[in-house]
C-alpha cells in the first residue's frame, strides 16, 4: 500500500525450504544433506542442531537502535518490506526498550507476529456482541492487524510475538550458536518460545518432531511444523545458500490436519 513507506532490509528476510516428507525420514535426510555439505564422514560426531516451532503468522523485523525500538517492517518480498512501526508499537509483548546493561548499538530481531487461538476466539465473541465482523482465522487476523492504516484498530487486536533470529547487528559480541542467540534475546526482554531445544544428530531431530507433533493440539497457537537449524553459526555460514534459501535450515512440516465434513445442501 502507498500509505506504508518501503523499507529495504540490510540483511534479506529469506524463506527457508520446506521438507514435505512429514515422517521421521524428513529429518534424517536433512541431517544427511548437511553432513555431506560439511564434508563429514560417517565416523564424525553427530552434528548439533537447534530445533524450534514453525509459527503460522506474519514475519516481522524489529530494528532496535541503542536499545530503543526504532522501526518495524514486514518481510515483503524478502528484500523490501513495509514500515509498520506504529502498528507494532501497540503489541504489548514487543518491548519498546531492551533491558540489560550490554545493549547492542544496533540489533535487528526477526520473528513472527501471531494471534493465539484463545485470544482469537475471545476477540470474535466480542465482535459478534457488537454486531461487527469477526476475523476468519488467527493467521489472517494477525496479518490484517499489522497492515491496518489506523493504529487504534491494531491496538484492539490481541497480538503476540516470538523471535526466531537476527538481521543486521553491530556493537554486540554475537554468540557462537543459534541457541545462544535466542537465549541472549530472551535476556534482552524479547519473547522467545519455550518450546525449543538444542539436540544432536538425526535422532534428536526425529524425537523433537514427534514430541511437538504430540503436543500440537495442546498449544494455544497454530503451528504447521518445526524448524531445524545447524546450531554452530560458523558451520551454518559455511553452508551458504541455494536458490536464495539457507542450506543450514529447513522447515519440517506436520501431516495435514483432517476433519470430516457433512454436506447439508
Amino acid at each position: 500500500l502507498p500509505e506504508f513507506a518501503a523499507v529495504r532490509h540490510a540483511v534479506p528476510m529469506l524463506s527457508i525450504k520446506t521438507e514435505t516428507d512429514t515422517g521421521p525420514s524428513g529429518a534424517i535426510h536433512f541431517d544427511i544433506r548437511v553432513r555431506r555439505a560439511l564434508g563429514l564422514g560417517e565416523d564424525a560426531p553427530a552434528l548439533e542442531y537447534a530445533a524450534e516451532l514453525k509459527f503460522d503468522g506474519l514475519a516481522i523485523s524489529l530494528r532496535y537502535e541503542a536499545g530503543i525500538l526504532a522501526r518495524a517492517a514486514t518481510r515483503g518480498d524478502g528484500e523490501t518490506g513495509e514500515d509498520v512501526t506504529q502498528n507494532v508499537r501497540t503489541i504489548h509483548r514487543i518491548p519498546l526498550r531492551l533491558r540489560g546493561a550490554a545493549i547492542p548499538e544496533l540489533l535487528e530481531v526477526r520473528g513472527e507476529v501471531f494471534m493465539s487461538r484463545p485470544d482469537f476466539e475471545h476477540y470474535n465473541a466480542r465482535q459478534r456482541e457488537r454486531n461487527k465482523p469477526a476475523l476468519v482465522n488467527p493467521r489472517n487476523g494477525a496479518a490484517g492487524s499489522i497492515r491496518q492504516l489506523d493504529p487504534k484498530i491494531s491496538a484492539e487486536r490481541p497480538l503476540s510475538f516470538y523471535a526466531y533470529g537476527l538481521g543486521e547487528v553491530s556493537g554486540w559480541p554475537l554468540p557462537d550458536s543459534h541457541g545462544g542467540v535466542l537465549d541472549a534475546l530472551e535476556k534482552f526482554g524479547i519473547p522467545v518460545c519455550e518450546h525449543r531445544t538444542v539436540t544432536l544428530g538425526a535422532d534428536g531431530l526425529v524425537a523433537f518432531h514427534a514430541r511437538i507433533l504430540a503436543l500440537r493440539d495442546a498449544l494455544p497457537f497454530d503451528i504447521d511444523g518445526v524448524v531445524y537449524k545447524v546450531n554452530d553459526l560458523a558451520q551454518a555460514a559455511s553452508l551458504g545458500f541455494v536458490s536464495r534459501a539457507p542450506r543450514f535450515a529447513i522447515a519440517h512440516k506436520f501431516p495435514a490436519e483432517e476433519m470430516i465434513t457433512e454436506v447439508l445442501g
